[in-house]
């Protein structure tokens, strides 16, 4: 399986963010949370606060990789009967309003769908790549296929307890970066990193030369600071999730978001 090398957006994105000595940040949200018109309003608010990309997640009765924040922000989405068309919407939404989108979802959905009928609406609606958490390398020949051929973008995710032969195997099947998680466990808010981050960050190098971004309890400027350091990307999304949950009204959501994304754009910058 060879990563087949093609040009997508996401591509130019990480580009300028090079030339302009910085990293990316993208945030995830949850497709339909809290509604869907809600959804695309605080999407809007995060770009205008300096997000470069917004991985909208489908979302999913069994979460393996998300912490409560995440799922219960999923719970309320699924409430709302959300289902694929609406992430399409709120891709295609992303896109035309100048923001980058990626999709995010567990595997077991695209089958339910028809992963045919998934390839052609993504593309349609803007998507640039797709990540798929709980799919291995080794589960992939017929969607690393149809993904080159319609040049989408495909991510895995890697975590620190990866193997130097898996590093390799996995980033080499990466087409728009590598998503390598900071930390052994599921999303959320915490304090501190873990420093295995930066060491998975430069396994994967050695490998790829795909941008890696880093995810997984990012929360705040100083946070992004760090891992803008060593990594091409900074993924946040349970501390979106989190002000939108404690925010008392749509207004206050969006404001609040909007708030959270300029502070943590402040730290992409490389000194």
């Amino acid at each position: 399986m060879l990563n087949s090398k093609f040009q997508l957006p996401l591509d130019k994105l990480f580009e300028k963010a090079k030339s302009e000595n910085r990293a990316l940040l993208l945030a995830y949200i949850p497709a339909g949370f809290p509604t869907v018109e809600q959804c695309k309003k605080i999407i809007s608010a995060m770009i205008e606060g300096g997000v470069d990309a917004v991985e909208i997640g489908f979302p999913y009765s069994d979460p393996v990789m998300d912490g409560p924040i995440i799922q219960a922000a999923a719970v309320q989405a699924l409430a709302n009967k959300v289902n694929m068309e609406d992430l399409f919407d709120i891709a295609k939404h992303t896109s035309e309003i100048g923001g980058t989108a990626l999709a995010m979802t567990y595997w077991n959905p695209i089958e339910k769908y028809g992963v045919d009928k998934f390839v052609t609406n993504a593309k349609s609606s803007g998507i640039n790549a797709v990540i798929t958490p709980d799919l291995t390398v080794e589960e992939s020949n017929s969607w690393i296929e149809m993904s080159n051929q319609n040049q989408l973008g495909r991510v895995y995710v890697v975590a620190p307890s990866s193997s130097d032969k898996r590093l390799e195997l996995v980033s080499a099947n990466c087409r728009g970066f590598v998503y390598a998680a900071s930390l052994m466990g599921v999303t959320g808010v915490r304090s501190e990193l873990s420093q295995a981050a930066e060491k998975l960050v430069g396994g994967i190098k050695k490998y790829s030369t795909e941008p890696v971004c880093v995810g997984l309890g990012v929360s705040n400027a100083q946070q992004v600071a760090q891992i803008a350091k060593y990594a091409d990307g900074v993924i946040v999304g349970s501390a979106f999730i989190k002000v939108i949950q404690e925010s008392k009204d749509e207004a206050e959501q969006i404001s609040k978001v909007r708030e959270l994304a300029l502070e943590l754009s402040s730290g992409l910058k490389r000194s």
